[in-house]
């Protein structure tokens, strides 16, 4: 197995997470119509709750794993770089931040959908 083919395999479960977001985004979204209050709460279909939290789950937890990809990559370049010129230190430790921030932003979007909720 070469490295293409965890890429792919990776895409391909990354497609079927964000179908999956986007179905719980709109059943939540859905559950707080029928209550009919633009503020309301999604008491009533539990199922949709429930869709919810998985929503916000496997936002956060594809965030994490994502950034985690990205650290390890970034990160192992950075030493690399250090390794050849150390005056480039504190320049590597700005892409590595950045590839941290894929996780804040999954953060992010879980607190949206519970927002929803």
């Amino acid at each position: 197995m070469g490295r293409n083919s965890g890429v792919k395999r990776f895409m391909a479960v990354s497609f079927v997470l964000v179908v999956l977001l986007t179905v719980s985004v709109v059943l939540a979204s859905s559950a707080r119509a029928a209550v009919g209050e633009p503020g309301g709460s999604a008491s009533a279909d539990p199922g949709a709750v429930k869709w919810a939290f998985l929503a916000a789950a496997i936002s956060t937890a594809a965030g994490c794993v994502g950034a985690g990809i990205a650290v390890a990559y970034v990160g192992a370049a950075a030493v690399g770089a250090v390794g050849e010129r150390p005056e480039v230190a504190g320049r590597t430790l700005i892409f590595v931040g950045l590839a941290e921030g894929i996780a804040i932003y999954g953060l992010i979007i879980a607190l949206m959908i519970l927002a929803k909720v």
